[in-house]
C-alpha cells in the first residue's frame, strides 16, 4: 500500500492452471528470442476492469461488487486463443497479449457488468474502447515485433474471478489476489 493509503487494484478472470501450462510453454518457445520480459505465470490473468490506484477503504466494496456480478455470470467462460498481437510502446512502453475470442459472449457482459457497478461506485472510469479478452504475456520498451501464430488454440474454461492488488518494483509488478469469487454463484 502507498503512503497515503492508496492501493493499485484491477478485477481478473484466473486462468486455470492447464491454461497456465499451455501459455507458460507456448512462451518458452514463442517468445525466447523476444526482446523484453516475458510475463510469469503467477501474473497470467484477463483483466475485466483496471481501476489503478485506489483508496485502501474502497477494497471490500469493490471486492463485493465482483462477486455480486461474478454470481451472475454462468459457472463457466469459455475463451479460446485467437491471434497474438503487440501494442505500439507508449510512455509505458507496450505489451504483447494472446487475443481471445469469447464467442458466448459471457466474458464480455461479465467485464461490462464489473465495469458498470464499479463506475457507479465511483471506484472506475471506462475506457474510450470496447473491452478486449486478452492474456498479456511480454511487456518491452520497444515493440518487439513478434510475428508468430498460436500453436493451441483450445478452449479455456474460466471459473473464477479475482481482485487483485498490484504492487510496482524491480522486475516488473507483482499482482496478489485479495479476494476470488466463483462464476455462477457456485
Amino acid at each position: 500500500m502507498a503512503g497515503d493509503g492508496r492501493i493499485r487494484l484491477f478485477c481478473a478472470l484466473q486462468l486455470p492452471e492447464r491454461a497456465l501450462d499451455q501459455v507458460v510453454e507456448w512462451q518458452a518457445q514463442a517468445l525466447c528470442d523476444a526482446a523484453g520480459r516475458v510475463v510469469p505465470r503467477e501474473s497470467l490473468h484477463v483483466t475485466l476492469a483496471f481501476l489503478g490506484a485506489r483508496p485502501a477503504g474502497e477494497v471490500a466494496a469493490v471486492a463485493g461488487e465482483l462477486r455480486a456480478a461474478s454470481a451472475l455470470a454462468p459457472p463457466e467462460i469459455d475463451l479460446r486463443p485467437l491471434r497474438y498481437r503487440e501494442t505500439g510502446a507508449g510512455r509505458s512502453g507496450g505489451v504483447g497479449m494472446i487475443v481471445l475470442e469469447d464467442p458466448s459472449g459471457a466474458a464480455t457482459a461479465l467485464a461490462e457488468d464489473v465495469q458498470g457497478r464499479l463506475e457507479a461506485l465511483g471506484a472506475y472510469r471506462r475506457e474510450r474502447r470496447a473491452w478486449l479478452p486478452h492474456v498479456t504475456v511480454l511487456r518491452f520498451r520497444s515493440p518487439a515485433g513478434v510475428r508468430i501464430s498460436l500453436a493451441n488454440t483450445c478452449s479455456i474454461r474460466v471459473v473464477r474471478s479475482a481482485l487483485y492488488r498490484s504492487s510496482l518494483g524491480h522486475g516488473g509488478a507483482r499482482y496478489d489476489a485479495l479476494e476470488t469469487a466463483a462464476l455462477g454463484g457456485r
